[in-house]
């Protein structure tokens, strides 16, 4: 039932307050109607003692408290959902900006989604390519993993994005495939550079655009991440479609729930973020995942930008607890001219094991990366060494491993912008590092790999 006050009694910021609400329930949508006609939403943030919390998602400027209404609709925010939904571009607040035209929706449903029953869930155990050797080869994503990506203020984490988005692909498979983009916080120029770059590849017919802009309301970027997740829930469980969650950047996310709590008055936790922000962030990543029964599947890569650098900062912290692991960006790496800049010695993905084999990318697999893994962790100490007592007190086999260290981050790791990898690529290109070392070095692999893919560079075996 629809009801209709005049009772705004305080503005703080993105939050109002009204008195004398006889009934309304958290998460209900709110028509905030200005003196002149028009009309703002909002979300009831809280409500007790027949006062609500509502935030606004387009601003309080120009509310007036004595001539604006507050209508309580008796419904949570919704998003309207039918298959045309693939290849629109939409705002941070789900409405069409692509002018074409509004959805005529199957459905709707309300964008704080339903959790999980973790009883249902379906463990994540199959490949998904990227096209990217740094993350196909050592830092394997599964679908229906959580796997961020760490990065910086001024690394290309957007193109990384971009080059996932355009070319990630379920193998072996005849299913659909999608992907659903949440630009959160974004500059018009970042914005233009999703959407013509995944409509100039052809990638942008099978993807769902979200895109919130710098200019856009603060408190818009909060609704961001459900409408995308929302989205996503629709093509997996309901259309089993595979899909591929890219939202970027949850630190603009983060500083948005900062300012909300702050309006509201709330003791500050680390840094001054919310101390619930652990269980905000919980509710959008895992919502994730497969479900038994369920052909499609939801995997999730959050690109959040680390303030300083810093991993222990509360965002990056959090989230490493949440999610399977971390792909890191690193600014050295990128000083050297390398793309993409992934340091793949502090990434990590939890449930590589469980994507990579025989049947799933190629029987060699774990064992050349293990390999590399210990290779280049070897030959970056080799580096350090020389740096200090120069290249002179090196023993030959550590000559090896510096050459390989070289060689791994300009050929396996550097790769261009538009180079779409397949995993039997990139697994040739490990063997073509790996025989850079002497064959007595490849302690970490079987005998027969080494005798079928190993080829001798004049190394002393």
């Amino acid at each position: 039932m629809i009801k209709e006050y005049k009772t705004l009694c305080d503005i703080a910021g993105p939050i109002i307050v009204a008195d004398g609400i006889e009934e309304c329930s958290f998460g209900e949508l709110v028509e905030i109607i200005l003196p002149d006609g028009s009309v703002r939403k909002g979300e009831v943030l809280e409500a007790k003692s027949n006062r609500a919390l509502v935030q606004i998602y387009e601003g309080t400027e120009d509310l007036n408290m004595g001539n604006t209404r507050i209508r309580f609709t008796g419904k949570p925010v919704e998003i309207k959902l039918s298959p045309d939904i693939i290849g629109r571009i939409f705002s941070g607040f789900g409405e069409p900006i692509d002018q074409g035209g509004p959805i005529i929706a199957e459905t709707t449903k309300s964008i704080l989604g339903d959790p999980i029953n973790p009883y249902a869930r379906d463990y994540p155990s199959e490949f998904i390519q990227t096209g990217i050797s740094a993350i196909d080869g050592l830092n394997t994503l599964v679908r229906g993993q959580k796997l961020p990506i760490f990065s910086g203020a001024g690394l290309p984490h957007n193109d990384l994005a971009l080059q996932i988005a355009r070319q990630a692909k379920v193998l072996g498979k005849q299913d659909r495939f999608a992907v659903v983009f949440g630009a959160i916080g974004v500059t018009f120029e970042e914005s233009n550079q999703f959407i013509e770059s995944l409509r100039d590849s052809g990638a942008l017919e099978r993807s769902v655009l979200f895109i919130n802009l710098a200019s856009d309301p603060v408190i818009e970027r909060i609704s961001v991440p459900r409408f995308v997740m929302t989205t996503a829930e629709y093509l997996a469980f309901e259309l089993d479609i595979h899909v591929l969650v890219i939202l970027t950047d949850i630190t603009n996310y983060c500083e948005a729930l900062r300012e909300v709590a702050a309006a509201r008055k709330e003791i500050p936790g680390r840094r001054g973020y919310p101390g619930y922000m652990y269980t905000n962030l919980a509710s959008i990543y895992e919502r994730c995942g497969r479900i038994k029964g369920k052909k499609g599947s939801i995997t999730t890569m959050p690109i959040l930008t680390m303030p300083d650098d810093d991993k222990t900062h509360p965002i990056p912290d959090l989230s490493g607890y949440i999610t399977e692991g971390q792909i890191f960006v690193s600014r050295s790496l990128h000083a050297k001219s390398i793309y993409p800049p992934i340091d793949v010695l502090p990434s990590l993905s939890r449930l590589k094991d469980k994507g990579i084999g025989k049947d799933k990318t190629r029987e060699d697999h774990a064992n050349v990366m293990n390999q590399l893994f210990a290779a280049y962790a070897r030959g970056r100490e080799v580096q350090e060494l020389a740096v200090i007592l120069g290249e002179s007190a090196l023993t030959p086999t550590d000559k090896h491993y510096m050459k390989f260290a070289d060689a791994f981050e300009k050929h396996y790791v550097n790769q261009g912008f538009f180079e779409d990898r397949s995993i039997q690529e990139t697994m040739d290109i490990g063997w073509e590092m790996l025989s850079i070392l002497p064959a007595s070095e490849l302690t970490r692999v079987k005998d027969e790999f080494i005798q079928q893919y190993y080829q001798s560079k004049g190394n002393e075996k």
